[in-house]
């Protein structure tokens, strides 16, 4: 009997149709989680737009959810049957701490994700979800978190006491960059094109901000807060120039995007001269999801949340994020 529920997405620049399919079955090693709620990513969006490599259609897309055990297929323990989970959506990273393997993927894409009643994972990707947060801010945490988390901790090696710089506040991941850096003691600032966001982001623990609209927004910063010793960005583009100017020397700068497109020059001068070091980073292992669980769990950290809609409305919350106006995430409540 068709119970199941999922938004698929069926061609590029298509629309997300709510389908019904079979319940689903766990094979070994997996289990099926009945999802309370989604969230949503800039993967998403850019999928739906033939921007994102390897893309194969028909999908379910999806790469955050939360919701509880119902089932556990062969070598599982039944012990995790009916216990509340949020999924780790970094499938097979592999056994090198500092690197994906080749076959890493994220959920969503191929693989069926979370914008569905339910979903059939390998039992090693769910995780206790924290208990201080309700089904949407636990939803809201997995992807964006272990992605901050990595770049600010396991890459950027942050030290309580430093000035951190986090650029383009507001999208999911620069928020939850931005909780966790508070959350361990640094001075940190960000950078947006909106000055309501810059203000939401005091609101969090920010220090201040600045509008990268202006050119000299990184002069500004220098004079009046200081050079920082870490930045965390993922736009790259022209204003990357900015960021060599900005770093304190000796500092780090960590991408995790280039959602402007690459830089249009590397002042390699610049580079040397400041013994600067670029890092690159994304996504995060097994570890670093446990660790950002526990830092959420230790600080009681709440993902910020702009929008809940429901399953049904998907394909319009996807639509929102085309001109990035929300600040924290949009979950999808399917309860």
């Amino acid at each position: 009997m068709a119970a199941m529920k999922c938004l698929v997405l069926r061609e590029v620049h298509g629309s997300l149709v709510l389908e019904e399919r079979p319940d689903l079955q766990p094979g070994p090693g997996e289990v099926v989680v009945r999802l309370h709620a989604a969230a949503l990513n800039r993967r998403d969006w850019w999928i739906t737009q033939g921007m994102y490599p390897g893309i194969e259609l028909p999908c379910v897309l999806g790469s955050d959810g939360a919701g509880i055990v119902t089932q556990c297929g062969d070598g599982v323990s039944d012990e995790l049957a009916g216990q509340e989970v949020v999924l780790n959506p970094g499938l097979d990273w592999g056994d090198n701490p500092a690197v994906q393997d080749a076959q890493f993927t994220i959920l969503g894409l191929p693989a069926d994700g979370t914008f569905a009643t339910e979903i059939v994972i390998d039992a090693a990707q769910v995780f206790p979800r924290p208990g201080h947060l309700d089904w949407n801010e636990s939803a809201a945490l997995p992807l964006g978190g272990v992605t901050a988390y990595r770049a600010v901790f396991a890459q950027g090696r942050l030290q309580a006491g430093e000035r951190v710089l986090i650029t383009g506040i507001g999208g999911g991941v620069a928020t939850f960059a931005l909780q966790f850096a508070v959350a361990a003691g640094a001075e940190v600032w960000v950078t947006s094109s909106s000055e309501e966001k810059i203000h939401r982001a005091g609101k969090l623990g920010a220090r201040g901000g600045f509008l990268y609209t202006d050119d000299t927004w990184w002069k500004t910063m220098v004079q009046e807060a200081g050079a920082p010793q870490l930045i965390i960005d993922s736009a790259g583009g022209p204003g990357y120039r900015a960021l060599l100017n900005a770093v304190d020397n000796g500092g780090r700068i960590v991408s995790y995007g280039a959602t402007a497109g690459p830089p249009d020059r590397l002042d390699l001068f610049k580079l040397f001269w400041k013994q600067l070091h670029l890092i690159g980073s994304t996504m995060g292992s097994p570890t670093d999801f446990q660790e950002m669980l526990d830092l959420v769990n230790r600080h009681e950290i709440h993902p910020v949340i702009d929008g809940v809609f429901p399953l049904e409305d998907g394909d319009q919350a996807v639509r929102k994020m085309a001109d990035s106006p929300q600040f924290g995430k949009y979950v999808l409540s399917i309860d």
